[in-house]
């Protein structure tokens, strides 16, 4: 889908996030990006979004063609939703926003109100809603434009434990449904083993790819109680104690 070439990114403040992060991510895979706080997760999303712009490298899209209006969902770790508005209003906002007509898109809400275990509920409004169906009303707001690319900011990071399962499980479905290409990011090693096909581990500032790890580790309802997942759990914090200082 997308290349990225020898990218960095210093802020006008001297700070540099990102250092020289060259990967190639192919459509349909799921991409975890994994590592300690401040190493520049959170400001490689925004470049592939386009909110940001690279100091050094560049991006390179499939056949040169940039992302257009509704070819890049976003999902942030808050779920930022319109206080005033109820489920379905919200999960408009990106078709509204590019001039759809409302009645011309009612199926298409509806639709992605189900699809993330919403349809009772595309008349409540925020404060009706409990942490986790936030989340799900702010993923179905990001699904509702048939992205290409959907950006993940650490969006279950503020969920209790039971909740945070669910939304992974329900979110890993979504994937292997929609085929859809994701970057997920996140601190969490057990996360990011059960959710990617893929995880990059990102160093330290400036963040530095220090590992690209191939997942494998067979669906199934014991998915994660599998030995697959917990030798790949043990890999994976393994490498990041050999990426952290001492």
């Amino acid at each position: 889908m997308f290349s990225l070439r020898a990218v960095s990114k210093q802020f006008a403040n001297g700070t540099r996030a990102l250092d020289d992060i060259s990967a190639d991510i192919k459509a349909g895979e799921f991409v975890a990006l994994l590592g300690p706080s401040g190493c520049g997760k959170s400001t490689l999303l925004r470049l592939l979004a386009g909110l940001e712009a690279p100091s050094a490298g560049h991006i390179e899209w499939d056949a040169g063609k940039q992302p257009g209006p509704g070819d890049v969902g976003f999902v942030f770790q808050d779920a930022t939703l319109l206080p005033w508005a109820d489920a379905a209003e919200n999960v408009y906002l990106p078709l509204r926003l590019r001039s759809r007509r409302r009645a011309e898109v009612a199926g298409l809400i509806e639709t992605t109100l189900a699809q993330v275990g919403l349809a009772e509920f595309a008349g409540a409004r925020p404060k009706e809603l409990s942490g986790g169906m936030k989340m799900r009303v702010s993923i179905a707001r990001a699904l509702v434009s048939n992205p290409l690319l959907l950006l993940m900011d650490e969006p279950f990071a503020a969920l209790d434990e039971f909740t945070r399962h669910r939304l992974q499980e329900d979110l890993h479905r979504l994937w292997r449904e929609t085929g859809k290409t994701i970057i997920f990011v996140t601190h969490s090693i057990y996360e990011a083993a059960f959710l990617a096909s893929r995880i990059l581990v990102l160093s330290p500032r400036p963040g530095r790819i220090a590992a690209d790890i191939r997942t494998a580790v067979p669906e199934g309802p014991d998915r994660r109680e599998g030995a697959d997942y917990i030798a790949l759990v043990h890999q994976v914090t393994e490498t990041f104690r050999q990426v952290m200082p001492a």
